[in-house]
């Protein structure tokens, strides 16, 4: 089963559950309760009704012309219709009797009248009589709604009980009333499930939307993808930052693997020559053999330093995270200033530079760091280039960004490797030799336009290379 039917199934179980038991006890307590409210009145009733016939009672009972009775009789007649919180009521279900000192029955508003009968065994009159409270439910049918809800009170006079007050009223009367509660408290319970329902749907794509973010991250990242991690509020988030950190250690140590076997490659064909050379030179040579190998010896060394220096910028610019001094740069006139430091090579192969575009623009940029771009990618340029060639160069610019451009008309790159170019240790062989560049200027180079805000771009010439250096204006 997936995350999000399980999440949801496990919060619709709790809420459900929880829902039903909340409206069990609400609709169980709302019957009780109201009946709890109607005692209550019921007995205010009965304590005024005790007081109002004690003026009517004797010893003997009610006295002679008693108004009680009357007042009972216009009670019985009265017409009511009135609508109390929207339910109608329209008679008057209250039932009055009163019981002298021996339990009988001496006045009653009920029809049939139960004047006269003996009602001293009737819980409410027995106990009011005893000096308890007097009260008892009587069924008269199966159905609960039949139950009749009886009160008493004690007629006292200078001390002495001379008989009970009791008042009746049917459960039905009320039972409107509680079928609304009722109706209300289930209809309330069922908005709050539906709610809480809505709320596990939303929190249950919430989570499982995050998750999967957080799974497409991973995949992203596990397929070698270099992305941010994801925003994510709380644990989430920690977990997200957690895992890009393990990421980071992961591409940190991948890197640091592959960086030291390219590296001992790069490392093993000086190393051989200079071992060769250096067995050799042990030995009797002529003049001219040795002058040759001892030259041997420092191309080597020299291509070693190169390769050891190229290693420690390109390691140094990784861990660098902004630029340093920033300059404005006349971009054309600074190039013409990094051709002269190359002169002496330029003129070693013959090779001539040719302007294709010279836009006046100036640049801000870290002088130091654009030198030691441009300075590889011009290095590269000459090893590639055709003896007596001509380098190519432009600066051009665009709404949002400057090119220096720069083409030799070499081999060139096949296609499949344009993905390849910019990564460390990654080259081609110069032409006329087997012998391979260890990768690293490009790589600087790219690396240097990244801090920059910038990218380093690659296009066939036809013949040769174009490599451009992008930077935002």
């Amino acid at each position: 089963m997936r995350l999000g039917l399980r999440v949801f199934f496990g919060f619709f179980l709790i809420a459900g559950l929880s829902a039903v038991l909340l409206l069990k006890v609400f609709l169980a307590e709302v019957k009780p309760s109201v009946r709890e409210v109607m005692e209550d009145l019921m007995v205010e009733a009965a304590q005024l009704l005790a007081e109002t016939a004690a003026d009517e009672m004797d010893g003997d009972g009610l006295k002679p012309g008693s108004r009680l009775g009357a007042q009972l009789q216009r009670y019985a007649k009265r017409e009511v219709d009135v609508a109390i919180w929207g339910v109608r009521k329209q008679s008057l279900d209250l039932r009055l009797y009163v019981t002298d000192a021996r339990g009988r029955v001496v006045l009653d508003s009920g029809q049939p009248s139960a004047v006269g009968q003996d009602y001293s065994q009737w819980n409410d009159v027995a106990r009011t009589l005893r000096g308890d409270y007097g009260a008892r439910s009587t069924r008269y049918a199966a159905d609960d709604r039949s139950t009749i809800l009886v009160v008493a009170a004690p007629i006292l006079k200078e001390g002495r009980v001379l008989g009970v007050v009791s008042v009746a009223k049917p459960v039905a009367s009320v039972q409107r009333f509680i079928d609304r509660a009722e109706r209300r408290v289930f209809w309330a319970g069922a908005a709050l499930l539906a709610a809480s329902l809505v709320v596990g749907v939303a929190v249950t794509l919430w989570l499982v939307a995050s998750v999967r973010r957080l799974r497409r991250y991973a995949q992203q990242a596990q397929a070698g993808q270099a992305i941010a991690p994801p925003a994510m509020p709380g644990e989430l988030g920690d977990l997200a930052n957690a895992m890009d950190d393990m990421r980071r250690r992961l591409e940190g140590r991948e890197q640091l693997e592959h960086d030291v076997r390219a590296l001992t490659h790069e490392l093993k064909s000086p190393l051989a020559a200079l071992r060769a050379s250096g067995e050799l030179l042990q030995d009797e040579l002529p003049a001219a053999d040795r002058q040759r190998f001892a030259a041997q010896v420092l191309d080597q060394t020299a291509r070693l330093q190169t390769l050891v220096e190229r290693v420690l910028a390109l390691s140094q610019l990784e861990a660098q995270v902004g630029l340093g001094e920033r300059q404005r740069l006349a971009l054309a006139d600074w190039t013409d200033a990094q051709l002269e430091h190359q002169a002496p090579r330029l003129a070693r192969k013959g090779l001539g530079v040719v302007w294709t575009a010279r836009d006046a623009v100036t640049v801000d940029a870290d002088a130091a760091l654009l030198e030691l771009a441009f300075g590889n990618l011009l290095v590269n340029a000459i090893d590639f280039a055709p003896a007596g060639s001509t380098l190519e160069l432009a600066v051009s610019t665009t709404p949002t960004s400057v090119r220096l451009a720069l083409r030799d008309h070499g081999p060139g790159v096949p296609a499949v490797a344009f993905q390849q170019l910019g990564k460390r240790f990654f080259s081609t062989a110069r032409p006329g030799s087997l012998v391979k560049g260890s990768g690293l200027g490009l790589a600087i180079a790219r690396r240097v336009a990244e801090l920059h805000g910038g990218r380093l771009a690659f296009e066939a010439a036809a013949p040769g290379l174009k490599v451009t250096l992008i930077l935002p204006l």
